[in-house]
This record gives C-alpha cells, sequence and structure tokens, in this order.
C-alpha cells in the first residue's frame, strides 16, 4: 500500500496521506514523493491547483520519529527540505483540507497553503521545542505573520495543540466546517480556481508572496541548520529517549 496516494482529475492534483495504522506520520520516502509529486506539478499543464487531504480521523502525527531518528535530515537537499523548497516555491495554488491531528510540519506546512480548510474535529500542534528542537518551514517567520507575535510566541514555545476554532479565529484557517462535509468542500473550492484562468491565479498568487520568496527560502535554510545541529544535542537525545519510553522529559539538567 502506498503511503502517499496521488491522483491528477479535473485539473487538480490530489495529494493524499494514507498510512492511517501509524497516524500519518511522514517518513524520508513520503517527503520524496511528495517533493516529487510537486515538482511535476509545477510542469504539468494539466494541472492547475494542488490539493492536501488527510484521512477524516488524522492529517498528519507529523514526522515518523522512528524513521527520522534513522534518517536525519543531514543535508539541504534531504527529503523533507526538497519537499519544504517544492510546497514554498509552488506557483499554483495549493489548498489542504485538514481534519484529525496535525503535528508539527502538519501544521507549518499550512502557512505555504494558499487556502486552508479545517474539520471542526482538528487539532493542531508545532511541538519543536518540546522535542529539544526549533521551528522548521520557514514557520519562525510566517506563523507571527498569520497570527501575530505573541499568539505565535505561544503555540511555538509552548508546543500545546490548538483547536480548529482557535486556529479560525488566528486567520491560520479559511473554513471550519463538519468533518463528513470536509473533502467535499475543499474539493469544490479547489475546481473553483482551476474554472478560472491559470494566468490569473498564478499571477495573483506570485504578487501577493512577492518578494518574501528570497526571505522565505533564507529562513528555511537558517532554521533547518539550527534543526539538524539540535537533533543531535542532547535536549533532543532526552525528549525523543523519553518519547519512546513513555515518560515525562526532564530538561533541568541542561542549562
Amino acid at each position: 500500500m502506498m503511503d502517499i496516494l496521488t491522483s491528477k482529475n479535473a485539473g487538480i492534483l490530489t495529494i493524499e496521506f494514507n498510512r492511517p495504522d501509524k497516524k500519518n506520520a511522514i517518513t524520508a520516502v513520503m517527503y520524496q514523493s511528495m517533493a516529487n509529486a510537486l515538482q511535476d506539478a509545477e510542469a504539468d499543464d494539466a494541472v492547475r491547483a494542488i490539493l492536501f487531504v488527510g484521512k477524516p480521523e488524522i492529517f498528519t502525527a507529523g514526522n515518523d520519529l522512528s524513521d527520522f531518528m534513522l534518517n536525519p535530515p543531514s543535508t539541504e537537499n534531504s527529503p523533507v527540505f526538497q519537499f519544504l523548497r517544492q510546497i514554498s516555491q509552488a506557483g499554483k495554488p495549493v489548498v489542504a483540507a485538514v481534519s484529525g491531528t496535525a503535528v508539527g510540519i502538519g501544521t507549518t506546512m499550512l502557512m505555504h497553503c494558499d487556502l486552508v480548510y479545517a474539520a471542526d474535529n482538528a487539532k493542531f500542534s508545532m511541538p519543536f521545542a518540546q522535542l529539544g528542537l526549533c521551528p522548521e518551514a520557514a514557520s519562525s517567520l510566517l506563523f507571527a505573520q498569520i497570527v501575530g507575535y505573541q499568539r505565535a510566541a505561544e503555540k511555538l514555545l509552548l508546543g500545546e495543540s490548538f483547536s480548529a476554532a482557535e486556529a479560525l479565529a488566528m486567520g491560520l484557517v479559511n473554513r471550519v466546517v463538519p468533518v463528513d462535509q470536509l473533502r467535499e468542500i475543499a474539493l469544490q473550492q479547489t475546481a473553483k480556481l482551476v474554472a478560472l484562468p491559470a494566468a490569473s491565479i498564478r499571477m495573483t498568487k506570485r504578487l501577493m508572496k512577492g518578494n518574501q520568496q528570497a526571505e522565505i527560502a533564507a529562513k528555511i535554510a537558517e532554521e533547518g541548520q539550527h534543526f539538524r545541529a539540535m537533533l543531535s544535542a542532547p535536549e533532543a537525545k532526552e525528549a525523543f529517549s523519553a518519547f519512546f519510553e513513555k515518560r515525562k522529559p526532564d530538561f533541568t539538567q541542561f542549562s
């Protein structure tokens, strides 16, 4: 069974997390599949919009921690960074339909989407600091721009989860809908984009993203550098050990 399903239909490339037994946790292979699909979509004139979906009960639990420890993203060309480059530089509109839990990159990737629809059961979190790590996907830049500094600081420093209603109030998502209607509504909205002049949609997106592309790319690289270094630091080792041993981590020993 494929952990990432991709399909092209009526101008829409749908990318679906399909590893429900592992809470759609993302492996290096899955990042590579998504990066390749996005690259392909950019070159395919038949694709006019991209839609990310998960399962009704889970969007993604974020990085698969065991796979992550075995295949840490050691360079800027690691699959996760290829994926971040593709999604952050996508010229075509990107839509996300989020239901259930969206952890880590499951939340940060939304900052690169143009439209985000959440089910009423959606739960978001960015527990990087809790894992002895730092934000990624340029979230240290983009999240504060979207929601304001204090709200971004609370979510990124404490890493606590927040509801779909709070995500809507903060401006992270466009609309909250019943879980059984999410996919249909997201498809309808994506189909509206497909029906409009592709050149107008792409130019509008480009003008809105404007001069920030270079800043986003630089922030992704800067965060990535710190993230890779922090992965092998004692704090992350303690956080990961505690996670696998199902205990509370103790960070008091580190200054």
